[in-house]
């Protein structure tokens, strides 16, 4: 099972975090069953940039992006060639290291 490292995030995770998941799993999906409350304010359907992650490492590991998933990253705060929407990025095998950015494009968070 693959382990997410999650790098220190002020309001997510101070302190950081390491989180396992099964294979196929989100990266959202993983970071929301463990306890970090990521933003996703479309609910996981690719339709706003709210759960935008920055892969540090085992980018090559998630799945390939979709047109739709690169679309909408043009929109994101904090932009990265290895950003990925945390919905559409799915677990393989490999660890991974993220970085949840500063900031989102939401103007109001909502509690999911």
């Amino acid at each position: 099972m693959p382990v997410i490292k999650i790098l220190p995030h002020a309001e997510l995770c101070p302190n950081g975090a390491e989180v396992k998941a099964p294979r196929g799993t989100s990266v959202c999906e993983a970071l929301l069953d463990n306890g970090i409350a990521i933003e996703h304010a479309c609910d996981m359907s690719c339709a706003c940039t709210t759960c935008h992650v920055i892969v540090r490492e085992g980018l090559r590991s998630l799945n390939e992006m979709e047109e739709g998933e690169e679309d909408l990253l043009d929109r994101a705060w904090g932009l990265e060639p290895n950003s990925r929407l945390s919905c559409q990025a799915i677990l393989a095998d490999a660890d991974l290291t993220i970085e949840i950015p500063k900031y989102t494009i939401n103007h109001a968070r909502e509690n999911h």
